[in-house]
Order: structure tokens, then C-alpha cells, then sequence
């Protein structure tokens, strides 16, 4: 039997990568899809490989990406079932594991931003119509980022018939999203901080900070970080 308060150390894996450039003909693959096919029609073909977790679909996934997005890095991994709104407003980085069944939603007119590093679990949730995530940021599965909501006015109104106001959300360098946790609009979440488990976010995190709860609070600063005055001060 396994000893319950033992704690096992392991080395980290996709934050550690090397980086490593995809083969030629993946990108002669993914010019040649953009010179033959609509945008819609690659959109329609993507469909044939969305949920299959075999190699060959892995492969056309990410070449239908690179065909249609505005940027599109090297060796990323994108699950299967992981569905989009708008894939020609996203720029990807390097490195990038997007995990399956993870739906990632764009505006016609936004901007999504994905750097590199990035892990993102699997069933997690975007609104990506302003969202921008920086390098080597952890995402737990299931975790989401709401970027709009409704005015609510005038009260007379359904709230579902009033207008939308759409605020950038931002995940700063080396952060980390737990598992389950709600990110609401115009929130930044700041450099190297932590955000708890379910937690639900609904003002900026400064950075490295932890911060749990419903809503999120401060918890306390991570070891080994002095934090200035002013942020003492908040």
C-alpha cells in the first residue's frame, strides 16, 4: 500500500522542452491547404479530425491551424475535440499543448494571443474575443476566462437583449490557473502568481501573489518574493 503522507518530487516535462521546429512538409502542407481551399472549407475539413486521438488527425489538426490562424508556432499539440470560433484571429506560439475537448472562442474583429509554453487542460473554456496569455502560463483543466457581459440596461430590458461590453483579459508570464477557475472580465492576472483551485477572479491579481476563493482573496505572497511598498500597500 502507498504510504498517504508521502509527497513524490518529479521533474517537470512540458515547461522544459526543448524547442523543436515541425518538418518542412507540414508547413508546405499548410501553405498548400491555404492556396486550395476557402476558409470555410478548411474550417469543414478540420471537422474530419477533430476527434480522433491518432496521430495522422494530430497532425492535420495543427496544419489546419497553421493554414488559417494569423500566427501559428512550432510543436504544438492540440487535443482532440478542441473546438474554435474564429481561428483566423489567433496567434500561437511555441510549444503550446491545448488539451482535448478545450473550446477556444474568437471574435471577427479580436484578438486572441497565445504564447509560448503555454499548457492549457483538457474542457477548458476561453473567450477570446480580447484575451492575450504570455509565456509559460499553467492552465488546469476545466478552467475559464469570461471577456464580456451585458450592460444590463435600461432595466426595462432582458438582460440578454442589452449590449455586450467585451474587456481585455490578461494572463501574465509564469502564471498558474487551477483547475475549475473562473477569470471574469478585464481581469489581469499578474507575472509568476497563483490562482487556487474554483477560485473566481473578479479583479486583478498582482503578481506573485496566491489568491483563492469566492471570490478570489489574497492568500499570501509566494516564497521567496519581497514585495515593494506599494504592493504591501493594496
Amino acid at each position: 500500500m502507498s504510504d498517504p503522507g508521502k509527497i513524490k518530487i518529479v521533474t517537470a516535462i512540458h515547461g522544459l522542452q526543448p524547442e523543436k521546429l515541425d518538418p518542412d512538409f507540414e508547413i508546405q502542407l499548410a501553405e498548400y491547404l491555404n492556396t486550395q481551399y476557402e476558409q470555410k472549407s478548411l474550417i469543414e475539413l478540420y471537422a474530419r479530425f477533430a476527434t480522433s486521438d491518432g496521430d495522422f488527425d494530430g497532425l492535420m489538426r495543427r496544419t489546419i491551424w497553421r493554414a488559417v490562424a494569423r500566427k501559428f508556432g512550432h510543436n504544438i499539440r492540440i487535443g482532440n475535440g478542441v473546438a474554435f470560433k474564429h481561428l483566423e484571429t489567433f496567434e500561437i506560439g511555441n510549444q503550446v499543448f491545448i488539451g482535448s475537448q478545450s473550446y477556444i472562442q474568437g471574435r471577427f474583429d479580436g484578438t486572441c494571443i497565445i504564447g509560448n509554453h503555454v499548457w492549457i487542460g483538457p474542457q477548458s473554456y476561453f473567450d477570446a474575443r480580447d484575451l492575450i496569455i504570455e509565456d509559460y502560463v499553467g492552465w488546469g483543466p476545466g478552467a475559464k476566462v469570461l471577456g464580456s457581459s451585458h450592460t444590463g440596461l435600461p432595466i426595462d430590458v432582458p438582460i440578454i437583449q442589452t449590449d455586450l461590453e467585451i474587456k481585455s483579459v490578461r494572463v501574465e508570464t509564469g502564471a498558474d490557473i487551477g483547475m475549475n477557475a473562473a477569470i471574469l472580465p478585464g481581469v489581469t492576472i499578474g507575472r509568476g502568481s497563483i490562482v487556487g483551485a474554483g477560485a473566481v477572479v473578479t479583479k486583478d491579481v498582482p503578481r506573485y501573489a496566491i489568491v483563492a476563493g469566492v471570490p478570489a482573496k489574497f492568500l499570501r505572497w509566494r516564497e521567496g518574493y519581497e514585495p515593494s511598498k506599494e504592493e504591501y500597500a493594496k
